[in-house]
């Protein structure tokens, strides 16, 4: 990665991974992670382990967020403010939020921090990065607010959203811990950290589903997750699966917008207006130009045939002065999605053509 002299951030097209692998042992995964992308090396979320999935693995410390059972197949996880002593959780919940706010340097020791139980494999990264001669940067992720407020619900059924204490409660439960895991990965060295917030929920804008959600709410929730990142020194990453409501997450303060290129390229193409005023103020394109969702696609594709297909799709933006070196520059190359879900052959393929694209338009190219 480089800096240029206006303090822009470029990543030159190389390859960055999703979050999750489908394997059991965090150990085996971080050797796939480090194989694929030795210069920015993600920490492996192992959804195979219940307490590691999206809505259980960041819950600690948010009092609203109740758990039985987290890691078992058979848990739950619900809101509930209802509960004796919730006022007095929540008086300490926003003393403490004001205190790392104030003072940052206190982060790594407070209640946002994510347990070594709830994410074994940050803690494996965390050990490894001061021997890995390549790095780059390093990526960390957190589960958006918006996923979490409408991915957990309460007795009745009705999601942490449409309540307001939930709903401020944990935005900035989650935009804590994404400082803190900014902090983390940091450490005494001034590597670059990246943390995605990954919201999966967001391709439901528009649907009947979030019908009173508003643009200006979304955009909101993501500025202050953001903010907070900033403020720990990272820089804010954004990953919707399928589509969403593009435009908007262009507009907001992220620095990276991870989009599925692969199936919905087209949505993106379609707003070059507003990616080239993203690119000016130094945004990045992970380019999700790795098929993830379909087995067919991913045994089909090979790295040649990708490399092809980003060169069709760059065109799109190359209407503005940009050459396809400009946008390589500004561009990550990454899956579409995690491959969590995926059988571990399929997934280790993901892996290998990431890198062998990365490769092949970083060799053309720069």
């Amino acid at each position: 990665m480089t800096t240029d002299n206006t303090g822009l951030h470029t990543f030159d097209g190389l390859p960055a991974l999703i979050g999750s692998l489908p394997l059991d042992s965090h150990e085996t995964a971080l050797e796939w992670i480090l194989s694929a992308t030795p210069e920015i090396p993600l920490w492996p979320q192992l959804p195979v382990n219940p307490i590691e999935r999206m809505l259980p693995q960041f819950t600690e410390g948010i009092p609203c967020i109740r758990e039985k059972n987290p890691a078992s197949s058979d848990g739950k996880i619900y809101f509930d403010i209802s509960h004796d002593g919730f006022d007095e959780a929540m008086l300490g919940f926003y003393e403490d939020y004001l205190a790392v706010s104030e003072n940052p340097d206190t982060l790594l020791d407070s209640r946002f921090i994510t347990s070594r139980d709830r994410a074994a494999g940050l803690y494996l990264l965390a050990d490894r990065l001061d021997d890995l001669s390549d790095i780059k940067a390093v990526k960390g992720q957190v589960t958006g607010p918006f996923t979490m407020l409408t991915g957990i619900k309460d007795s009745q059924g009705r999601a942490g959203y449409y309540n307001e204490t939930v709903r401020d409660m944990v935005i900035k439960g989650i935009a804590m811990k994404a400082a803190w895991q900014v902090r983390f990965l940091k450490g005494e060295s001034d590597r670059p950290v990246l943390l995605f917030i990954d919201e999966p929920a967001l391709a439901g804008l528009g649907s009947s589903a979030f019908i009173s959600v508003s643009a200006e709410e979304i955009k909101s929730m993501i500025n202050e997750v953001a903010t907070a990142i900033h403020r720990a020194g990272g820089l804010a990453g954004i990953h919707v699966c399928a589509n969403t409501d593009w435009g908007l997450l262009l507009g907001s303060e992220i620095d990276i917008l991870s989009f599925d290129a692969y199936g919905f390229f087209d949505r993106i193409a379609a707003l070059d207006h507003e990616v080239y005023p993203f690119f000016d103020r130094g945004g990045i394109l992970a380019w999700g130009g790795i098929p993830t969702s379909r087995e067919e696609d991913i045994t089909s594709e090979s790295a040649a045939s990708l490399t092809k297909l980003w060169h069709t799709q760059a065109k799109a933006f190359t209407s503005n002065g940009l050459s396809k070196k400009d946008i390589l520059q500004k561009t990550l190359i990454t899956p579409s999605c995690g491959t969590g879900s995926l059988p571990p052959e399929l997934a280790g393929k993901v892996l290998d053509l990431t890198r062998d694209v990365s490769a092949s338009l970083r060799g053309e190219l720069l």
